[in-house]
């Protein structure tokens, strides 16, 4: 959701990483309710993907719009570096997946939706992301039709098809087994969606778990902890404040260094010699050149 959590990844040594537009709201000061815009969002991408070398995976939200903000909506994304991008169904303006008063678009404008960013996937030819495909129609209008919608999807042109809020693992098994292609699961501690072992949700049928606020929790937790230490007039933990060296080698301080040691240049500089130079050159010139 930001550069520093994008580095902490890629220092974790994980293969890629998604960009949750709630993680994006909450650093912003807001909840995730459709608050944030296109511009805001693309924004943020461009310095997630800035930060590391990781492919990520870019929350869109709806799209911004009709199908031709979609495509727009895909374009910029992908000039932001995005390797992938989720559209959803929610009606506008949409809301986190595991929350209350949430609503969906009819099934024929959901595919539409996820038609117009196939498309403008195929039209940036190499450099267009892999569409992610969501439906929070789980919560609205049941399982089965959840899952009809991610069929719809897959046909559509959809590279991966994220079933939202499963209440079960039965639930989580059934999506599986009748949606063909890559699958999403997302592991939202004390959600609706059980929370299981990355080797039982492969064996499942998924290919990917996304942990969109785990991150962002603990940073929370880190923050009142710490806080509240220091309005005590404590020092906070050791276990809340890392060490100064610690913290410059999260943010890039060592490579920082290692690029200015290869470009330094060994040269002092005196503006008394620059004046002898001006002077040496007005001396040396034509009567009409001074």
């Amino acid at each position: 959701y930001d550069g520093l959590s994008a580095r902490a990844i890629t220092r974790a040594g994980f293969d890629g990483a998604f960009m949750s537009g709630f993680g994006v709201a909450a650093v912003n000061g807001l909840p995730d309710t459709g608050l944030l815009g296109f511009a805001e969002m693309v924004g943020a991408a461009r310095v997630v993907c800035g930060a590391t070398r990781l492919p990520i995976i870019c929350d869109v939200d709806t799209g911004y719009g009709n199908a031709i903000n979609i495509k727009r909506t895909v374009r910029g994304f992908a000039d932001a570096g995005a390797a992938g991008i989720m559209i959803e169904d929610q009606v506008a303006p949409k809301r986190c997946g595991h929350t209350r008063g949430k609503t969906v678009v009819d099934r024929a404008d959901a595919v539409l939706r996820v038609r117009a960013a196939c498309d403008a996937r195929d039209e940036l030819g190499a450099k267009g992301p892999l569409v992610m495909a969501r439906t929070d129609a789980r919560a609205v209008a049941g399982l089965t039709e959840a899952v009809e919608r991610c069929l719809a999807f897959v046909d559509a042109g959809a590279d991966i098809t994220f079933l939202e809020a499963p209440q079960s693992a039965d639930e989580m098994r059934a999506y599986c087994e009748a949606v063909p292609g890559p699958k999403m699961a997302n592991m939202l501690e004390n959600g609706v969606t059980p929370i299981l072992p990355p080797g039982e949700l492969g064996a499942m049928g998924f290919s990917i778990a996304a942990y969109p606020l785990t991150l962002l929790s603990a940073q929370i937790r880190a923050y009142e902890r710490a806080l509240g230490a220091i309005k005590q007039g404590k020092a906070p933990s050791a276990q809340d404040a890392m060490q100064f060296a610690d913290v410059q080698a999260a943010v890039g301080f060592p490579e920082y260094y290692a690029q200015e040691a290869r470009y330094a240049i060994n040269m002092r500089y005196n503006a008394a010699d620059d004046d002898d130079d001006l002077r040496r050159h007005a001396d040396a010139a034509p009567d009409d050149e001074t």
